[in-house]
């Protein structure tokens, strides 16, 4: 769903393709306590920075886990909303707070759950 979309800048209002790269541990690369999340956006290099205490705030109070995929949707449904709201295509590196990545987790639940059935 968001690991390869379109986005309408809001500033140019050029539609841009985004496409997910690679998820990156940032503890090893730029010693971060976060996972570093890898887009190209019309071909040039975006980060989104998921901090690791997300994981163990969803978990603590879902008792579920963020898996890598879930990761993945929640860093393009960030970078989609701010393109969108002009907040995009300017940087080349984004770092979500706890409160944000888990605001985007649940945009991104709400629009993976199946359409609730018409009662007759």
């Amino acid at each position: 769903m968001f690991t390869d979309f379109t986005a309408n800048d809001r500033w140019t209002k050029k539609q841009v393709h985004c496409l997910y790269q690679a998820l990156i541990v940032a503890i090893a690369t730029r010693h971060a306590d976060a996972v570093d999340i890898k887009f190209l956006v019309d071909g040039r290099p975006v980060w989104v920075a998921l901090p690791h205490p997300a994981w163990v705030e969803y978990k603590n109070r879902t008792g579920r886990l963020i898996t890598d995929s879930l990761a993945k949707e929640i860093a393009g449904h960030f970078l989609k909303t701010a393109l969108e709201s002009g907040e995009g295509l300017g940087r080349e590196m984004y770092s979500l707070t706890i409160a944000e990545t888990l605001h985007h987790l649940e945009g991104v639940v709400a629009g993976a759950e199946p359409p609730v059935p018409a009662t007759r």
